[in-house]
């Protein structure tokens, strides 16, 4: 085969072709080896160096790797050469890439909002509870505990990055204070106190909600993880 063919061979999209190119013993080649030639890829740069020997063309393992920008693996007895692009390449790859990923994962930032979303609900029925002098039930508000606790879990699993994994707890505060907040005024309930329509507005557990939430929003539209002391 001429070098020609090998480069229009090459070229086609069908990069898994290259496998096709058989690999001799280091040992055979040098004593069987006739003529040295280069092979170029199209759209490549660089050249891997081609040893015919008995009127076939062989190349290099190690650099048709570095040529193609490949990755290579030992399996038993073979030889597993991946080319980009390719799924085992891909999959090969991802590790590296999520753990260097900066920001929050997709994941996370979803599963973020959704707790987020969960303690608000909870936060507004108190509120509103509060504001109109509506006995507040331990049982009704428990209901929302739950499902905020259960978005808190889901954002758990969601951990991917470091950003991630550095939020969490503050998801994690932010809830905890939410359910302080709940049984401060259910126990007052209990109590028999008076709960004034306007208490929340200067509680300080409550602006304390209110400034960590405002934080992790800010967050999630930066991409960024920030530690303001708010949530904390």
């Amino acid at each position: 085969m001429s070098m020609q063919s090998i480069r229009s061979w090459l070229s086609v999209p069908s990069w898994w072709l290259l496998a096709a190119l058989a690999i001799l013993p280091g040992l055979a080649l040098s004593l069987a080896a006739q003529q040295s030639d280069s092979l170029v890829v199209s759209g490549q740069s660089g050249a891997a160096k081609v040893i015919q020997v008995g009127g076939h063309n062989y190349v290099e393992v190690e650099s048709l790797v570095r040529l193609t920008n490949s990755s290579i693996r030992f399996n038993g007895n073979q030889i597993v050469l991946s080319l980009p692009g390719t799924a085992e390449a891909a999959a090969s790859a991802a590790p590296a890439s999520s753990a260097s990923t900066p920001g929050f994962s997709k994941e996370f930032v979803s599963a973020g909002i959704e707790a987020m979303a969960r303690v608000r609900e909870w936060h507004a029925a108190l509120r509103n509870a509060i504001e109109r002098g509506y006995p507040l039930a331990e049982d009704w508000l428990a209901a929302y505990n739950a499902q905020a606790l259960q978005g808190i879990r889901l954002a758990n699993v969601a951990v991917n990055t470091a950003a991630d994994k550095n939020a969490l707890p503050f998801l994690t505060n932010e809830f905890n204070n939410m359910s302080k907040l709940s049984d401060k005024y259910i126990q007052m309930t209990k109590s028999m106190n008076y709960i004034a329509p306007d208490s929340l507005v200067g509680d300080p557990l409550d602006q304390k909600i209110r400034s960590c939430a405002h934080s992790l929003a800010s967050m999630a539209t930066t991409n960024q993880f920030v530690d303001d002391g708010s949530c904390q």
